[in-house]
């Protein structure tokens, strides 16, 4: 009877020290366990609910700063994305920056070792979820969380919107690198001549880019397809979750290797799978890299 006092006790203070984030307040996160790691999204109730949590920082992601001065999550603070991942039009894919410019422009916005991070692209949610990967790769990313819905579902409920900066103070974030996260060309080309059962390469892009060309093996699963429907952008059910993921031959211990067009689409993916609880990895350069290295591609619908 001691012991389970004292182990329920633990749980308690466990909870506690996530700040939260272990209970999301999205319905779908807590559903007979059927998601691994409900830590990795969390719902404007929870959001609003823990506005003015001194670890909490949350994050705009965009390309516009003029959009995030002109409406906001309050406390929110702007992140643009080339200060985490290359511009693809300079060269193939978005990938990642150096682990030290990456830790630099972090801490810059007030990400610690001790910060709970929610993040939110009113622009593109896969622009959100490649923070996601690169605070994974950084090997923080179960410190951070999809804001389900993002700003249009903020505003659809009438929260209120600020449009005063907010920068905080700077963080001191500790790096514990995870390249073993990051698929390479060289193991992409290994994994496409010589699949494994336990591996299955995720194309993340719409079915008609799917068509047009896509990597030998690969199953598609459109990212945008985890949502309940584009007017409402919410993550559907685990057990919806799951089933696109089934659909898709994921299924049990099998590791997924998602890809898009340039790393963006891919990361939504790839966070959707840590969220389930499967083993992943991101092929970064993705499929821009692979045709402008004239690599091999399948044409139509069947992998």
């Amino acid at each position: 009877m001691k012991g389970n006092l004292i182990l329920s006790t633990f749980v308690v203070c466990l909870l506690v020290g996530l700040g939260g984030f272990a209970e999301s307040g999205t319905p779908s996160a807590s559903v007979n366990g059927a998601v691994a790691h409900p830590e990795l999204v969390v719902s404007t109730q929870w959001l609003a609910d823990h506005l003015s949590d001194p670890n909490l920082v949350i994050v705009y992601i965009g390309h516009d700063e003029g959009d995030y001065r002109a409406a906001h999550i309050p406390g929110s603070r702007y992140l643009a994305m080339d200060k985490f991942a290359t511009d693809h039009m300079t060269k193939p894919g978005t990938e990642l920056l150096p682990a030290d410019q990456l830790k630099k422009n972090l801490e810059a916005i007030g990400i610690g070792d001790d910060s709970r991070v929610v993040y939110y692209a009113p622009d593109w949610d896969p622009m959100a979820t490649r923070l996601f990967f690169t605070m994974d790769y950084l090997g923080h990313g179960n410190q951070a969380a999809l804001l389900d819905g993002g700003l249009d579902q903020w505003v659809r409920e009438k929260r209120p919107t600020s449009t005063e900066t907010s920068t905080g103070k700077p963080g001191s974030l500790t790096i514990h690198l995870h390249p073993e996260i990051v698929a390479k060309m060289d193991y992409m080309k290994k994994l496409v001549d010589h699949p494994e059962r336990d591996i299955v390469i995720l194309d993340s892009r719409p079915s008609k880019r799917y068509r047009r060309g896509h990597l030998r093996g690969a199953e598609s699963l459109y990212w945008e397809n985890a949502l309940v429907s584009e007017k409402e952008p919410l993550l559907k059910s685990p057990e919806q979750l799951r089933q696109l993921f089934s659909a898709a031959t994921v299924t049990g211990n099998k590791k997924v290797v998602s890809y898009c067009e340039v790393g963006l689409q891919a990361s939504y993916v790839y966070m959707l799978a840590r969220y389930l609880g499967f083993d992943a990895e991101m092929y970064d350069g993705s499929y821009s890299e692979w045709s402008d290295a004239k690599q091999p591609v399948v044409r139509g619908d069947s992998p």
